[in-house]
């Protein structure tokens, strides 16, 4: 057998001099985050015309199954990813909290698309303006409907905070932030 090496400065990898395997050290948080982040059940939670393309991002063609999160769990006792898509009416909005509470901890929600992240054109009494108002939302991805890269950037973005143990709201950025776009504008008109 060989003798045990000393780490480099911050590398936590001890190996076994002439040995062909080693082993690797590290907390017990960070091993559950990760297992967390990969083994996602979802509860998907659809009301509405944003359905369709939450059956797009389901479907073959953006394989969400890579990112661990694509075996549906239709009993909120056996999941841990809620999917809120669609609108929320104020006569839903109960039976959502009630579907969250089941819930097994830790749980997480992604709101899917603009009705379900701020009410979206609908501005009436009957229309819940964001789940957030009923439920704790851990990432936003906007959009009428939102497109399927949208979500699986929402799905990572939520994962990576899942493997961080970071609790606080995200919001999936475009892939083009158009104020970059307007300020670059700006700036080439005043230099005329």
């Amino acid at each position: 057998m060989g003798e045990l090496t000393a780490p480099a400065a911050g590398n936590r990898l001890i190996a076994l001099e002439g040995s062909e395997s080693g082993f690797a050290t590290t907390k017990l948080e960070d091993l559950l985050g990760w297992a967390r982040k990969y083994s996602l059940f979802a509860y998907p939670f659809v009301t509405a015309c944003c359905g369709m393309e939450f059956m797009a991002v389901t479907g073959p063609r953006y394989d969400i199954s890579r990112f661990g999160a694509e075996a549906p769990r239709f009993s909120p006792r056996q999941s841990d990813l809620l999917w809120v898509v669609g609108t929320i009416s104020q006569r839903q909005a109960p039976v959502l909290r009630r579907i969250y509470e089941q819930m097994m901890e830790p749980k997480y929600v992604l709101a899917f698309g603009t009705c379900a992240s701020c009410g979206g054109f609908y501005d009436n009494y009957t229309t819940v303006a964001g789940i957030d108002k009923i439920i704790p939302t851990d990432v936003y991805v906007p959009g009428c409907p939102p497109r399927p890269e949208a979500v699986l950037d929402g799905l990572m973005l939520l994962q990576d905070k899942i493997a961080r143990g970071d609790r606080t709201p995200g919001i999936v950025k475009p892939r083009e932030d158009p104020v970059e776009t307007l300020v670059s504008i700006r700036k080439l008109e005043k230099t005329r």
